[in-house]
């Protein structure tokens, strides 16, 4: 059997990829460049090809419902989204589609459809983006992370999986190689803070955190993960401005554009507060390792699903919620009350540990398997 997947959601398609790899023949359709503008490799190309998975990279246009020039040019990259899915479809010739969502996986599921190649997809939000809801009326089965998610998909062909976190993350794989010392050591004395703003980063996080980082590093060791987007130049910037530091305050503080999936564990063993943004894999990563954390949601992220995720973790008592458009010494302070009370933060855990499904990934991989190749 030959699996291609695809879509948006690339952390959920990793942790499937990697239980399902050694039982079909897999193919990966996703973004090859961060941006097309910079030619910049994506994370998603990177972790791929490093399995010797077949990568095809397809440009295409998004689904939006707001009527702006933006969303006009991009409907103009929707044709050449379906005749790139077509060449695909027609060279790779899979069993069948397996689409996380996000405007990656239209035409593959469009055209898959039309082709009559079976298709599956994954919902990783609590609140469905509108390309799944349009391929939901087209797909076998639609795997849900949230109960919630399921009042937008035929409930007869909804399976809550669960979200599907990647094994590499829940566990020790290897430490990052520019932490040179463990961050054991640096605990005895400092609560240690990861600070993400997703896989491509975040500049508006970024500025935030440089505002305060100097207060930061007198208190916390800080982990950083800038994104590598060039127009911004965040990593270089805030990578210069730690050589700068004086050698105490350089000691506490780690950066990074990207951390890769067998290095994120150590990452979370060794942190005692994430922040960063509020992503549907984020969330179930930080319930996975019982992590306390400041959210920052993207204000704009589809049907405001980063603030609904954020204000489902914050209602259960194991985060707060900074909003993008606060004060940074605002951000300093909220910070400063979740540290300090970081076990009542901890405790609250066993309020959202029912959402998190140990086994998401084989739910999934077993769903599909049972499936008769067409």
């Amino acid at each position: 059997m030959k699996i291609l997947i695809t879509g948006g959601h690339f952390a959920p398609a990793l942790a499937v990829i990697d239980e399902i790899a050694d039982k079909v023949s897999v193919v990966f359709v996703g973004r090859k460049y961060s941006l097309d503008q910079e030619k910049t490799f994506s994370l998603e190309y990177q972790e791929i090809t490093k399995r010797h998975i077949p990568f095809y990279n397809l440009q295409t246009g998004r689904l939006t419902r707001l009527l702006i020039l933006r969303s006009i040019l991009n409907a103009i990259k929707i044709p050449l989204g379906l005749y790139q899915a077509i060449s695909v479809l027609t060279k790779v010739k899979p069993d069948l589609i397996l689409s996380f969502g996000g405007y990656i996986g239209f035409p593959i599921c469009f055209i898959g459809f039309i082709l009559k190649i079976p298709i599956f997809i994954h919902e990783q939000t609590i609140k469905p983006g509108l390309t799944n809801r349009l391929i939901g009326h087209l797909a076998k089965k639609i795997f849900i992370s949230f109960a919630e998610a399921k009042e937008c998909f035929p409930p007869e062909k909804v399976v809550l999986s669960g979200n599907p976190v990647r094994k590499t993350v829940l566990s020790i794989h290897k430490k990052p190689f520019d932490l040179k010392t463990p961050l054991s050591g640096v605990k005895k004395h400092k609560p240690v803070i990861y600070f993400t703003g997703g896989s491509l980063g975040s500049h508006s996080v970024n500025v935030k955190i440089e505002k305060i980082l100097s207060s930061l590093l007198k208190k916390y060791a800080v982990i950083q993960q800038t994104g590598s987007v060039k127009e911004y130049n965040d990593y270089q910037r805030l990578k210069d401005k730690r050589n700068k530091l004086a050698n105490d305050l350089k000691a506490n503080y780690y950066i990074r554009d990207h951390f890769f999936a067998d290095e994120l564990g150590y990452i979370y063993s060794e942190s005692d507060l994430v922040v960063g943004r509020s992503g549907a894999n984020t969330v179930f990563e930080l319930i996975a390792w019982k992590k306390p954390a400041v959210f920052i949601p993207l204000p704009w992220s589809a049907n405001q699903e980063q603030l609904k995720q954020a204000m489902l973790l914050q209602k259960a008592g194991v985060g707060e919620i900074f909003q993008q458009s606060q004060n940074f010494n605002q951000l300093l302070q909220l910070i400063e009350k979740v540290i300090t009370n970081l076990e009542y933060y901890k405790n609250n855990f066993k309020n959202v540990e029912l959402l998190y499904k140990e086994n998401a990934a084989k739910i999934i991989v077993q769903t599909i398997l049972s499936q008769k190749s067409p």
